[in-house]
This record gives C-alpha cells, structure tokens and sequence, in this order.
C-alpha cells in the first residue's frame, strides 16, 4: 500500500500547494481581471467550483460544501479499502492518484467552501472546463483503473 499512499499524499500536497501560488498569484493583481494569458492555448483562471464535477450544481454553497464531503470522504474510505485488495502497483498507484486529488479537492470545500479551479486550456475560442492538479490526478488515476482492467492480470474463475 506504501505506494498509493505515497502517491496519495504527493497529490495533496501539489494541489494545495499550486493553488496557494495561484490564490497569491491574483490577490497580487487586485486591479486586474481573475485571468492571465500564458500561452495562445493556455490561461491561468480564478474559478471557484461549489458544485461538482465541470460544475454542475453549482450552487447553495455551504449545502453543497457539507454534502461533497461527507461523499468525497466515503468514497475515499471505500478506495483505501480497495487499494489493500488491488493485486497489482499500477491499481494501488492509480488510486492514490484519485483519493490525494479527492482529499485535495475536500480540503478547498472545508477552507473555502469552493474549489479552486485554475487551469483553462483552450483551442481559439473553445474553453475546455477550467480545473486543478487534483482534478488531474483524478482523472489520470481513474485511467490507470481502465488500463488495468482492461490489460492487467486476469484471475481464472474457478
């Protein structure tokens, strides 16, 4: 299990850390808009998500803060479960991935009753939802889970 913990704790403590950077980061730019052009395909944003995923419910903050984590911290107890079970590294390494970027994501809801989402990856004018290394390595975890399914060991029923 050292592994998916490891992984774990590396991811909360990247996000919490990117999104302190990110936070001074704007508050150092009070006179200007909560956004700053990197590239031409890349911004940094200032977003607050109070709902879920890409948004949705996003509304009634404090209703949504007690609920999505009271559910994130199920669901992290039941991944912990599961990564003493998992049979292989890639499964453990994958949900470390996603439960660091749930308590990640569970420690912005408790402080600030919203996620801070800052990534805004774009081609011209299309904005994919902006997002965080939380949400990242959520998303990557959740991947390896695929990847393992579908390519790692399978026992034979018996």
């Amino acid at each position: 299990m050292f592994l998916g913990l490891a992984a774990a704790v590396l991811v909360a403590i990247a996000d919490q850390l990117s999104k302190i950077w990110v936070l001074r980061f704007f508050a150092a730019r009070p006179d200007q808009p909560p956004y700053a052009e990197q590239t031409s395909f890349f911004n940094l944003v200032l977003t607050g998500n109070r709902g879920m995923s890409f948004g949705l419910f996003n509304n009634n903050a404090t209703m949504n803060a007690i609920v999505f984590t009271v559910l994130a911290t199920a669901i992290v107890i039941a991944l912990i479960v599961w990564m003493r079970r998992a049979k292989t590294q890639l499964m453990r390494l994958a949900l470390g991935l996603v439960i660091g970027g749930a308590i990640g994501n569970v420690i912005d809801r408790i402080y600030l009753g919203a996620v801070v989402d800052f990534l805004d990856f774009h081609l011209g004018d299309w904005h994919w939802f902006a997002f965080n290394l939380a949400d990242a390595a959520i998303c990557i975890g959740v991947g390896c889970l695929l990847i393992d399914g579908l390519l790692g060991p399978k026992e034979m029923p018996k």
